[in-house]
């Protein structure tokens, strides 16, 4: 297994929990992997694959999603979402982009990306209804797998996701706080711990850092959010 900075060095979280992932397939070829696309400054034009968690608008931003779909590419931007948006999202953005719908608790290969779906809800709040069918993802990167659990409580099936990169919401009022992240974490164990969610529309930037100082000193913290 790569040691940290390898194991985190492609990936990047710009606003609230929005992430790029420029990696390898096992061919040779790169990938490029958004999540949650939100808030972009630039427009690259340079996605492979989009992964939405949920329709929230800070996590589902079409005008984003233009920002970062491949516009002159053999083959359109391939958006990932869960079942219940789909139809919707393939009517709203058009032919540009090839939507494809995932459920829970399932495994998927798509784009030449392989992945596992994570039920994300909430527990003790009911801005995230377990039956709404939103996803979190656990994508495999040539061996290193890397989860990203979009807006989640400390759940069973979040409980229950091993990872070497986690990726976890902290900024409280919809998700987790950043005490509750850290608790999820130290079970989970995985090698770095990413906080997301934070700092913008909820959750202030020193939460990171209580976030960190709650994680077990054997799991790395990187904060990526600028």
């Amino acid at each position: 297994m790569p040691a940290t900075s390898a194991l985190t060095a492609d990936i990047e979280v710009f606003t609230q929990s929005s992430i790029r992932i420029r990696t390898k397939q096992p061919s040779g070829a790169s990938l490029t992997i958004y999540a949650d696309t939100f808030q972009m400054s630039e427009a690259p034009h340079d996605a492979d694959l989009i992964l939405i968690t949920h329709d929230h608008y800070d996590h589902y931003s079409p005008e984003d999603i233009a920002k970062v779909a491949k516009t002159d590419a053999p083959t359109p931007t391939i958006v990932v979402v869960p079942e219940r948006m789909a139809a919707d999202v393939q009517r709203e953005l058009g032919p540009a982009c090839d939507v494809r719908a995932v459920a829970p608790d399932s495994h998927y290969e798509i784009g030449g990306l392989a992945f596992d779906t994570v039920p994300s809800y909430n527990i003790n709040k009911r801005f995230h209804p377990r039956e709404a069918g939103w996803v979190g993802y656990v994508l495999d990167l040539c061996g290193r797998t890397v989860y990203i659990s979009g807006d989640t409580d400390a759940t069973p099936e979040a409980r229950a996701v091993r990872c070497d990169v986690a990726l976890v919401p902290i900024g409280g009022t919809y998700t987790m706080t950043p005490r509750e992240a850290a608790d999820l974490i130290n079970e989970m164990a995985p090698q770095v711990a990413i906080p997301t969610h934070y700092g913008s529309i909820v959750g202030r930037r020193e939460d990171a850092q209580t976030f960190a100082a709650a994680v077990q000193p054997a799991i790395a913290v990187e904060v990526k959010i600028p």
